[in-house]
């Protein structure tokens, strides 16, 4: 085990889902997962492990921000030996052309400062894992599920006293979303040569003021768990 981790060495599947909120990683493996069992309770960050399509998949919160994500990441790569991460967490919204509840493939991501991000500076680029990313849009297509790829941003401070302004330079650049992790999930699996997705829900819109109801958030993710699953089980 880790300081961080409960589980033993080989409770974890080689590719690993990776929400923020346990409680969406605990709904993700109950609802999706073929006999999910629970292998982490440590602080609160559930982890799961089971079977999609017969193919070995683990569910693993990392709470919110690089920091925290970070800390789970390197102890799955490091300790765990698993070999693909697929964020599967929450956004908001930049572009007109994504939608509220709408689904966002990270094509490439910047920091949004050397402060915020953490791993990179000051909008240094980062990109997931090539085949990754085709076989989402792939199986999107094939699965009907609507979504937008491109580049997002990323940022572990949510309460900016910039406030909106924070953003003009992104979206004048053609950033779909913000979200707080993606750029330390494609640093990291590019350090342990791991291979790394990022996949995103558009919870709220920076740009319209829409925003959905945390009642719905796990209803909400079906269609990104869906691809995700359908990502880790044909790669």
């Amino acid at each position: 085990m880790t300081p961080h981790i409960e589980a033993g060495r080989g409770d974890y599947a080689e590719t690993v889902l990776l929400p923020g909120d346990p409680e969406r990683a605990q709904w993700m493996a109950q609802t999706f997962l073929e006999a999910p069992r629970c292998v982490n309770r440590r602080r609160g960050a559930l982890g799961f492990t089971g079977r999609f399509r017969g193919k070995p998949v683990s569910i693993q919160a990392t709470g919110i921000g690089v920091s925290s994500f970070l800390i789970y990441a390197h102890e799955l790569l490091d300790y765990h030996g698993v070999k693909t991460l697929i964020r599967t967490g929450t956004c908001g919204g930049l572009s007109e052309d994504v939608a509220l509840r709408g689904v966002v493939v990270s094509s490439e991501v910047r920091a949004e400062g050397a402060i915020s991000g953490q791993v990179f500076g000051l909008y240094q680029r980062a990109g997931p894992d090539k085949a990754l990313h085709a076989l989402a849009l792939q199986r999107a297509a094939d699965l009907g599920i609507a979504c937008s790829a491109g580049l997002t941003i990323c940022s572990d401070v949510f309460y900016h006293p910039d406030g909106r302004a924070r953003f003009d330079e992104p979206r004048a650049l053609g950033a779909l979303a913000v979200d707080m992790e993606t750029s330390a999930l494609y640093r990291i699996a590019a350090q342990f040569g791991a291979r790394a997705l990022s996949l995103l829900t558009v919870v709220d819109h920076i740009v319209t003021g829409e925003l959905t109801d945390y009642s719905e958030r796990q209803a909400l993710f079906t269609d990104m768990t869906r691809l995700a699953l359908e990502v880790a089980a044909a790669s």
